[in-house]
């Protein structure tokens, strides 16, 4: 398979950072969506990137124009796809939306082209069979965002021909990012499957143990190595992502997550986060803000359940062939910015702590805290 034209669906966030990382590694790019206004604030935002990238030296201006040139943009569907190899979807994180994409894409794209989902959570068979060449489809999974995030999964669905694997893995090389292959289609892939379920964790925390949401942040950050505070993290993703990843994962898997009301109250009452300026926390500024946290409320508070789920999650990936822990800890570095693999973590506070913890919290709050096997092999 030969990439040569992309074809990047929805403008967006994700979308227009696809294209820009596309286009810089070489690749003619269009982008599409159902407004021009939308595909203009698109190319704003390149031109701003791609601007910040000249001042810092690392490239040209020329590189900028050259880049811009492998960029256009449509309206009209079948005029973007037209001559295209390789089509990546990023419209929002709705599964009828993606159908009714899908639908009109698979009555105009080329019979040469792959299609690829950007999606962060939906099933790729799911999607694929929406389609008249599940063979031919893949998940490609960005992280936000996609022109200085290095982690890339990809995951195949049911159908997806083994070679095609290799060309995304391929493409994904060539755009500058790390791919990880998620080698079974299961609820939220490598890192969600591990993030999301840790987000409702910690917020049960708040509830059982009484702790401070500052403590746990603190705890989280200096005694688990996380790069800010999983209150924190979830806040900068958007508490309205996290719902919806919630309710996606869990819909597919009972045993992935164990959702905290907490989180889907958040979300009722449109505190978003950092976007909205409430979520966990308040903002005031109305731009991206830190939250302070130190390592004397680290010491209050002892993340172990915490570790215990994440860890657990992280063994199940294993126990049923998703990736291997090396690809987890590669995962979880490139897309969460942990300092430090979280295997080694767990080693850090002891295996069978982990365990205890686990067979602890089954007893007091049902079975989703049941350990995994792999975690209790290892532990042995």
């Amino acid at each position: 398979m030969e990439i040569r034209k992309i074809t990047v669906l929805g403008s967006g966030l994700m979308g227009h950072g696809i294209a820009q990382v596309s286009a810089m590694a070489g690749y003619n790019v269009a982008i599409r969506d159902i407004d021009q206004s939308f595909l203009d604030k698109a190319m704003e935002k390149i031109k701003w990137s791609l601007n910040k990238l000249v001042e810092k030296n690392k490239i040209s201006s020329k590189d900028a124009e050259n880049i811009l040139s492998r960029i256009n943009t449509f309206v009209d569907l079948k005029e973007a796809l037209g001559n295209c190899d390789l089509v990546i979807e990023a419209v929002p994180e709705d599964m009828n939306l993606k159908r009714k994409v899908y639908a009109e894409v698979d009555k105009l794209v080329p019979e040469k082209a792959v299609l690829a989902s950007n999606t962060s959570t939906l099933p790729i068979t799911e999607i694929a069979n929406t389609t008249s060449r599940p063979n031919r489809f893949i998940g490609i999974h960005f992280f936000n965002p996609p022109q200085l995030m290095p982690l890339v999964e990809v995951i195949p669905g049911a159908k997806t021909d083994r070679d095609l694997v290799d060309a995304t893995m391929q493409y994904v090389r060539n755009v500058g990012k790390e791919p990880v292959l998620c080698k079974k289609d299961v609820a939220g892939f490598i890192v969600n499957r591990i993030f999301i379920p840790l987000v409702h964790e910690a917020a049960w925390s708040l509830e059982r143990d009484s702790a401070k949401i500052t403590e746990i942040d603190a705890a989280v950050k200096f005694k688990l190595g996380f790069p800010m505070g999983i209150f924190e993290l979830a806040d900068y993703t958007g508490i309205d992502v996290v719902h919806k990843a919630t309710a996606e994962m869990y819909s597919r898997d009972k045993k992935v997550i164990n959702p905290c009301p907490m989180v889907e109250e958040l979300f009722n009452n449109k505190n978003f986060g950092q976007k909205s300026g409430k979520g966990f926390y308040e903002y005031k500024s109305g731009t991206y803000e830190r939250i302070n946290l130190t390592k004397e409320e680290a010491e209050r508070y002892n993340p172990l359940r915490l570790l215990a789920v994440a860890v657990n999650n992280a063994c199940w990936l294993l126990t049923n062939d998703v990736c291997s822990k090396e690809d987890v800890e590669r995962a979880l570095k490139l897309g969460m910015g942990l300092k430090e693999g979280l295997f080694s973590i767990a080693e850090r506070f002891g295996l069978n702590n982990l365990v205890s913890e686990l067979r602890k919290a089954a007893k007091t709050h049902g079975s989703f805290y049941e350990p995994d096997a792999t975690l209790v092999k290892l532990a042995s």
